[in-house]
């Protein structure tokens, strides 16, 4: 599995009152809930990068307030085309 890595300066975890850990967990959700939004990534991608189930993944995005549901047009009118 390819790992991404960056330098962050120490001072932004005791900013934000978080370990490496929690940060890096929370980054991979914020990012998953942003590129699932945008529907760049389906449920099932964006738990994946999440590294949580999708159940535990529809639960973040209602917490956000984030749409669980992302239609774009093309998918809105394949979906009455079938009617």
């Amino acid at each position: 599995m390819p790992t991404v890595a960056f330098d962050l300066p120490p001072e932004i975890f005791a900013a934000v009152r978080r370990s490496p850990e929690e940060f890096a967990r929370e980054m991979r959700l914020a990012a998953a809930m942003r590129w699932y939004a945008r529907g760049e990534i389906s449920q099932e991608r964006a738990a994946d990068l999440a590294g949580i189930s999708r159940a535990e993944f529809l639960q973040a995005l209602a917490r956000e307030k984030i749409d669980v549901f992302v239609v774009n047009a093309q998918d809105l009118q394949r979906e009455i085309e079938r009617g």
